[in-house]
């Protein structure tokens, strides 16, 4: 067993001294025999005695020590030291007998003892540590944390013993050492690091953590740069309580050490190398981290209290409440310039977490960042309970050293109240801490006492300097209070009387740290006074600014949303946008899709696939939807856009169609073809199986970056259920409330092929209910080329939006749903209706099935059976926004039309039916034909999705196809099952 390369502590801590005292035994036989670090450490042993006064001292032993002998302190005098200039020393009046082996051992077992006590100190030390600043959770001293649990006696804590530099000492007594160690990890910072594995960061830990010169301390001028913003907390959340009475602002009142903590962050991040920090905000401090770190006007904020908005009727949106609401600013400390965000966020907590993940993986993937993530740091603030309630927080940490989600470590902030809404801490997790999730990834995690903003700021620094050397996501635990209720509002005795008893005798934070700096002599009351009162002037008149203050145009399409706008309703390109590519890019990318690299073994099964499709873009014909997806990509890389497709085993593909990574057969190296086409960068990534967090960051990196077609994809489309938060709050709102538009792709496998209730149904009525104000597109192709078509539309339009497409599963290879060459290439673009090949000419139609996705082809493939020269079937390849104006075109073509229909497979209750209804019945009356409404073709409404029974399943689709055409029930059932 060696400890090279590992602090001897954390080795000792942990091996019994029977076995020193064997490895010992072998040392004096032969040096040599032992591994190097042990031998280096008995070495010490023997011979560095420097300061050592050995006592003669009995102590319990285990019942498998050996080690007995009692130690003669004459065998122990120091050694004599050379003289200075090399000069030899005297002679010593009478030889010094050598330590004996019994001597040497003792001294071991005494050494070892006391690794063991480091150790545990190192491990436990925080639960010793002054957290709380109400006193309510003070615990008593561990066992294990007291010195004679490692067989230390009252009358053994002033021996000296070897520590070999363990704590940065060589020898030191017990009581010294148990000194330091309290002062290190039971002061107002408890540190947990133990659990991490890498020696590395433990040992940077440490080096900061411990020794007897490792006492938190600020310069005088600091000090007073500390306290100053704590006091701008404070006096900004009763300036905002004495003008808005009863007003809620989830104020920080308690936990103001926050302030000048997170503009640590800024100033150390700056220092170290960091140029963009996206912020993730609770509700809970919001505001005062808006003004008084972001930076964002006093009038401003003021002018919302007041009834404006920051997102009035001239710059569009229905706006937010101001805890919601987000900003970006630049803020300069020591001449470094430092860009910030805010991102906006609903009353979902945690919510916003993966979208700051996100949207920095973005800014560090445009910035060429991605090999050290030193640029653009993460910080997201939580609340206590909601850090160990919401899963969506372990789904962020696991992102942390994930490919393609990884951003160099996310610097996590809790504000401790120690309850949450009105619920108390022992009912609201199983474990000591809020935090204690985040040891699932290794995470350094900070405890420190709020009324100490001295000891936040101190953990705050640290937390920066760890993630800026090892890239890893890193917590500090800020344990306060929360002077008032939940919200304003709020009467928190109701719940906790005994708490906000203590609450409300207790001084604020600036008053504490005050008078401990007025003791110290860095400043005098009348400095507080004079700094309380500049900051009430510049409160009162930025209040009356606000009663005046007109906010200006937008700010949304900045930067690197620079010429993109949003639509307005005139705008007719906004639904056809040319996006055919030349003949000449099409073969490119086709010899792209097919040539296998030299020397790369790729699957048997996928050597029949790429010859399929060398034998497609040989004839022009049969091109699959898989094949279609591609040439999209492709297309759009060799422009210089970028596509990241994220999702659970999306490099296959669930169905085993996309085939977009190729696996060498005899080595696990993977090919990615697209990635060779040259001017856009092309990811698909095998995501976490998560699809809460992981479509949250996908929205994030949209929101960063809208020059990359951000695709999600869902294994099933159901499974998005899992995600229904991000797709509520984010997703089809986020422009609305936020201002801020978002070209995130969602690709949900969709259809009933008697797969079951669970991979059925990608649930689209849930969709299109969410659909109004042009706010997101819903769509369900049906063709490889128009998927394609849509696809490069997303990216060819001057604005962005999200696209939601219902996928297929069994039209993934289906003989009808293919395309040929012409579809993709020349003046062709997205077709928001489709008609089938072997329709009735427009004045024979006197049925028309309208439709969309799968059940077309089930409906064409009926009706040409039966010979049916009368229907008409038009896929409604776009529901929304609803293509009502060529469908009234359509309609206005058949003068003999006597029935519409709607057919669908979904039941009544779900699908497109309750949404498109109306808008069909406008289109109607709109066309003037002498039909007014259209009828329902489908399945009876149902609680579950689908059914689970193949033949039940059959019988169903055989029944709404007949239905939708008019022909018998009966023989659509034979003929189904004859097929």
């Amino acid at each position: 067993m060696g400890i090279e390369g590992q602090d001897f502590a954390d080795v000792a801590g942990s091996v019994s001294p029977a076995f020193i005292e064997s490895l010992y035994a072998r040392f004096k036989a032969s040096p040599d025999s032992v591994e190097p670090s042990w031998r280096s450490w008995f070495e010490g042993l023997e011979g560095s005695t420097e300061g050592a006064s050995w006592q003669q001292a009995n102590w319990p032993l285990s019942s498998t020590d050996d080690l007995t002998s009692a130690l003669d302190p004459t065998q122990m005098e120091p050694a004599p030291k050379p003289a200075r200039g090399g000069a030899k020393p005297a002679p010593a009046a009478a030889a010094v007998p050598a330590p004996s082996q019994d001597a040497i051992l003792r001294a071991a077992s005494d050494s070892i003892r006391a690794m063991m006590l480091i150790r545990t100190y190192r491990v436990r030390g925080h639960l010793a540590a002054n957290l709380d600043p109400l006193g309510l959770s003070t615990r008593d001293m561990p066992d294990d944390l007291k010195t004679e649990y490692h067989g230390f006696s009252d009358a053994d804590i002033d021996r000296k013993v070897y520590l070999g530099g363990a704590m940065g000492l060589e020898w030191a007594t017990i009581r010294e050492l148990v000194d330091t160690l309290r002062t290190n990890y039971c002061g107002n910072v408890g540190l947990e690091y133990m659990h991490i594995a890498d020696v590395e960061e433990r040992r940077f830990l440490q080096d900061r953590m411990e020794g007897k010169d490792k006492a938190i301390e600020f310069t005088d001028l600091g000090k007073k740069a500390i306290l100053n913003k704590v006091i701008e907390a404070e006096q900004w959340e009763r300036f905002c309580g004495k003008k808005y009475v009863g007003t809620k602002r989830f104020g920080l009142d308690g936990g103001e050490s926050m302030i000048p903590a997170l503009e640590s962050v800024i100033k150390y991040g700056g220092a170290l190398g960091i140029n963009d920090i996206v912020f993730g905000m609770a509700h809970r401090g919001r505001l005062n981290v808006l003004t008084n770190v972001m930076a964002k006007p006093f009038r401003i904020i003021f002018h919302e209290f007041g009834g404006g908005s920051d997102n009035p009727d001239d710059v569009a949106g229905s706006g937010d409440v101001k805890y919601h609401l987000g900003t970006s600013t630049d803020r300069e400390f020591d001449g470094i310039s430092v860009h910030m965000s805010l991102v906006a966020n609903p009353s979902h907590l945690e919510a916003e977490d993966p979208v700051v993940l996100g949207k920095t993986r973005a800014i560090q993937t445009i910035a060429g960042d991605l090999d050290e993530h030193k640029a653009s740091l993460p910080v997201l603030i939580h609340g206590d309970a909601a850090f160990a309630g919401q899963g969506i927080v372990w789904e962020c940490l696991g992102f942390s050293g994930i490919r393609g989600y990884n951003t160099g470590g996310c610097v996590h902030f809790i504000i401790n109240n120690q309850v949450g809404f009105t619920t108390s801490p022992q009912f609201a997790r199983s474990s000591p801490y809020p935090s204690d999730v985040a040891k699932g990834v290794q995470a350094p995690i900070f405890h420190v006492n709020g009324d100490d903003p001295e000891a936040v700021t101190f953990a705050t620094k640290m937390a920066i300097e760890y993630r800026q050397k090892f890239h890893r996501d890193v917590v500090i635990d800020m344990w306060c209070y929360r002077r008032n209720g939940h919200n304003e509002g709020d009467e928190p005795s109701f719940t906790q009387p005994l708490m906000y008893d203590v609450i409300r005798k207790h001084q604020p934070v600036s008053e504490i740290y005050g008078a401990k700096l007025i003791e110290q002599k860095v400043i005098d009351r009348a400095w507080i006074d004079a700094n309380i009162a500049q900051f009430t002037t510049l409160l009162e008149g930025e209040f009356e600014a606000g009663a005046t203050y007109k906010p200006n145009k937008a700010d949304w399409f900045a930067g690197r949303w620079s010429g993109l706008h949003s639509p307005a309703d005139s705008e007719s390109a906004r639904r056809n946008v040319e996006t055919g590519i030349e003949q000449k890019l099409f073969d490119s990318l086709g010899r792209t899709l097919t040539t296998i690299p030299e020397g790369l073994t790729v699957h048997k099964t996928l050597n029949r696939v790429l010859d399929a499709k060398r034998a497609m873009f040989k004839t022009g014909e049969n091109f699959d939807w898989a094949t279609g997806e591609a040439l999209a990509f492709g297309s759009l890389l060799s422009e210089g856009y970028g596509v990241r497709l994220s999702g659970q085993d999306s490099g296959r593909g669930t169905f085993s169609q996309r085939h977009a990574v190729w696996v060498d057969q005899t080595n696990e190296d993977k090919y990615r073809p697209l990635s060779t086409v040259e001017h856009g960068r092309f990811e698909v990534l095998d995501s976490p199986l998560s699809e809460y967090g992981v479509l949250g960051f996908e929205y994030g990196y949209a929101l960063a970056d809208p020059k990359t077609l951000v695709l999600w994809e869902a294994q099933f489309g159901d499974f998005m259920n899992g995600a229904q938060i991000m797709i509520d709050q984010f997703i089809a709102s986020g422009e609305a409330k936020w201002l801020r538009a978002n070209g995130l792709v969602m690709l949900l496998p969709h259809g009933y092929e008697g797969q079951g209730p669970e991979h059925s149904s990608a649930r689209v009525e849930r969709f299109l209910q969410l659909c109004a104000q042009d706010n997101i597109q819903v769509a369900n192709c049906t063709t490889p080329a128009n998927y394609f078509h849509l696809l490069r539309r997303q990216m060819h339009r001057s604005f962005r939006k999200p696209l939601i497409i219902f996928t297929p599963k069994s039209l993934l290879r289906h003989k009808l749903a293919v395309s040929k060459t012409a579809d993709f290439i020349g003046d062709s673009h997205f077709q928001r209706m489709l008609s089938d090949p072997s329709a009735p000419a427009d004045v024979d139609v006197k049925r028309l099935v309208l439709c969309t996705g799968k059940v077309a082809y089930d409906l064409m493939e009926a009706r040409d059976a039966a010979g049916d020269q009368n229907t008409a079937i038009v896929r409604v390849e776009q529901l929304y926004p609803f293509p009502g104006e060529p469908l009234v075109e359509r309609l206005k073509r058949m003068p003999n039309l006597e029935t519409v229909v709607w057919a669908q497979e979904e039941p009544k209750n779900n699908g497109a039916w309750t949404f498109v209804d109306p808008f069909i019945e406008e289109c109607l009356i709109e066309a003037g034909g002498t039909v007014q409404r259209a009828r329902y073709a489908g399945r009876a409404a149902s609680a579950s999705p689908a059914t689970g029974l193949m033949k039940r399943h059959q019988t169903e689709q055989a029944a709404l196809v007949a239905d939708a055409l008019g022909h018998s029930v009966r023989e659509e059932i034979r003929r189904t099952r004859k097929v």
